[in-house]
């Protein structure tokens, strides 16, 4: 039987979940990230608290905006190279979406290095967030119960075509700064107070969803749209969390989503700061994780 190695970039959030797990030997690769003069590596040196605290009171943001940079092919050399020192046969990577940036790119060439060293399978999660690190703690689970590598990935394969990602930007400034909302778009949904229901599409995009008038009524869609993901599902067969960037709009979510009969059955996590740079500090929304159930076929 192979000995199976799970890894995951830092995006995936496994850090600022909770502890338990910490236990379950997931590798971290982690991002860059540059902000006000200093670079770090995600998940060292940068709390996520303390980073959306700093990006609310930053002074001419447009001009300061926090810089992203993938792992360079010497850091993901390493990863790989240690894996194969503790005699691993195989390396599962879950890896942030390539419709954000570069990484899952990276981290495919290098792996072709090593064909001939270890089997390494590379994974577009098409998400971020703890979205993209859950998918990494359910294969680690799966290591643990002695899955095979065909089983882990047909498994996460069938979780990742029915994950969600939903949220509301309380403010357009960082969608705009970032380039992601520009023109007369920016400019209207400024003046109309737009607040856009964000999610991930099937290509792996963060897109807006939907765009509604005010903030309260942008949650309350929201909260709409869950439920209908959702469907009758029992808690059991998902996982569902916060995803959230500041607190200040997660504290006006909560007592939005009691009124529709919404109820979280996992820790909330802060989005990273790679992430989140991009959305700003006044996100928050829901990750969902459909668990598949006895009577529902592997492959679709």
């Amino acid at each position: 039987m192979s000995k199976i190695k799970i890894m995951c970039t830092s995006t995936g959030c496994i850090e600022y979940a909770p502890e338990r797990y910490r236990d379950l030997g997931i590798d971290i690769i982690r991002v860059h990230i540059l902000f006000e003069g200093k670079e770090y590596l995600e998940g060292i040196g940068l709390d996520p608290v303390d980073f959306y605290e700093r990006l609310e009171k930053l002074e001419n943001p447009k001009s300061n905006l926090p810089r992203t940079a993938m792992p360079t092919p010497a850091e993901i050399r390493e990863h790989y190279d240690k894996a194969i020192e503790e005699g691993y046969d195989e390396a599962i990577v879950y890896a942030i979406s390539s419709g954000l940036g570069g990484t899952y790119n990276q981290l495919s060439l290098v792996a072709k290095d090593y064909a001939d060293k270890i089997k390494i399978h590379v994974i577009d999660t098409k998400i971020t967030s703890f979205g993209e690190g859950l998918l990494a703690i359910m294969a680690a689970k799966m290591v643990a119960k002695g899955y095979s590598s065909e089983e882990i990935l047909k498994e996460t394969a069938w979780m990742m075509k029915r994950q969600e990602f939903m949220g509301v930007d309380g403010k357009l400034d960082y969608l705009i700064y970032n380039g992601r909302l520009k023109g007369g778009k920016a400019f209207m949904g400024q003046m109309l107070k737009i607040c856009p229901v964000v999610h991930f599409n099937r290509e792996g995009e963060c897109v807006a969803l939907e765009s509604v008038r005010t903030e309260k009524k942008a949650l309350m869609r929201t909260c709409e749209i869950l439920k209908e993901k959702i469907g009758d599902r029992s808690p059991e067969d998902y996982i569902l969390f916060h995803v959230y960037t500041g607190p200040s709009l997660l504290e006006k979510l909560i007592p939005i989503e009691e009124k529709y009969g919404i109820k979280t059955n996992h820790e909330p996590v802060i989005m990273s700061p790679v992430s989140g740079s991009h959305n700003g500090p006044w996100l928050a929304g829901y990750g969902l994780l459909l668990l598949r159930r006895d009577d529902e076929p592997l492959e679709d």
